[in-house]
């Protein structure tokens, strides 16, 4: 349901983006347009997360993965994920530097998307010139309590009463903020599921402050994730001195034309593509492509059984393969990764992220390259 349901989407959303920053831009009056579609597109693409994500928790089918987590890695990724809606707003977001290395035994994605929920409704409903603060303490006698908390207009007694009931925005939608109802319900069922639990307080006229409890491991194992490459703004080859090339793999054809839409814009990238996988495979060995992006659901064989025969060759076995996919259940992106993608791209397509990313491989692959060359040099 959600990759049916994402992939027309995929097409509204990512055309929509295209036409809002293309040469010529548009007049003042199909930017007016053009803002209302992708005003509308995200909001449905957050409602269709939300129900998904309700729905997959009251049926009993969702899958977490608990183990040691570090807060500090989670909170900085979530600093990073919330800064342009809070640059948007005006908010100033503070999270404190931790003194001690908290570490909790939870779902790693399933944290982040709680955080940033908490995190964008602190946003979404403060004042113009506002502010949130996110701290992390102790909270004997084995658990870690986060603490987001925003100088808005708080919630009244009764309006506290309700609130996580589904579909319930207490009278947020008449200032004019879209939402559904849905994120704190579904806030509530994931923390309840790792064993924590999620509360908060209110003053009218003060603000509120959300905070969630999860519990405290001291395991030394706690997940250490590969760090995020950090010349993503430098990817870019100046001047035209290197041109490199990418091959998408995809069967769908109004992706395929968005993605080559997108590459146009790049001179220093030369665009291939394949329909299917096992083309997309011979493609990759005569062509050598310093990128690939696939598709999970193609025609024959699937994306992830591409990437295994991909990397058991050693022709092609170096190319970073990223993959891009309507399939964006957290579970869909973990065995994903866990396949061996480089990342994983979820549809629509959000076109700074898809080029940050692109941006970030291409930096990835220029550097191996690099190191096989002088591996190469050094033999001889």
């Amino acid at each position: 349901m959600s990759h049916e349901l994402r992939t027309p989407l995929g097409a509204i959303l990512g055309f929509a983006q295209l036409l809002e920053s293309g040469v010529p831009l548009p007049t003042s009056t199909q930017k007016r347009s053009i803002d209302q579609i992708l005003k509308a597109g995200w909001y449905l693409l957050e409602l269709i997360n939300e129900i998904l994500d309700l729905a997959l928790i009251e049926s009993g089918k969702l899958s977490l993965s608990l183990e040691p987590v570090s807060l500090a890695e989670v909170m900085k990724e979530c600093e990073t994920m919330i800064e342009p809606q809070a640059q948007q707003r005006g908010i100033n977001v503070t999270f404190t530097r931790f003194e001690i290395p908290y570490s909790v035994n939870a779902d790693r994605t399933r944290v982040k998307q709680v955080i940033i929920n908490l995190l964008s409704n602190a946003i979404k409903y403060n004042k113009v010139g506002g502010t949130v603060t996110v701290t992390c303490t102790l909270s004997p006698p084995d658990s870690v309590r986060i603490i987001v908390r925003d100088s808005g207009e708080g919630l009244a007694p009764e309006q506290l009463a309700q609130l996580f009931q589904p579909f319930n925005r207490l009278g947020q939608d008449v200032n004019g903020e879209q939402g559904t109802g849905i994120g704190l319900v579904v806030c509530k069922r994931l923390i309840e599921l790792m064993q924590g639990t999620i509360g908060m307080d209110s003053t009218v006229g003060e603000g509120s402050v959300f905070w969630v409890e999860l519990k405290q491991t001291t395991d030394p194992q706690a997940l250490t994730h590969t760090a995020e490459f950090t010349a993503v703004a430098d990817g870019q080859v100046s001047g035209g001195a290197q041109i490199f090339s990418l091959l998408y793999i995809e069967d769908n054809p109004a992706n395929m034309m968005l993605v080559e839409d997108l590459i146009a814009r790049r001179p220093d990238i030369r665009f291939l593509s394949a329909r299917d996988a096992i083309r997309g495979i011979e493609i990759a060995r005569a062509s050598l492509p310093d990128v690939i992006l696939m598709d999970i659901n193609l025609p024959g064989i699937s994306g992830i059984d591409a990437l295994k025969i991909l990397a058991e060759d050693p022709i092609t076995a170096h190319i970073p393969v990223v993959a891009l996919s309507a399939n964006a259940i957290p579970r869909d992106i973990e065995k994903g990764m866990e396949a061996g993608f480089f990342r994983y791209l979820t549809k629509p397509i959000k076109v700074n992220e898809f080029m940050a990313t692109l941006d970030m491989t291409l930096n990835y692959a220029k550097t191996e390259a690099a190191l096989a060359a002088k591996k190469v040099t050094t033999h001889e």
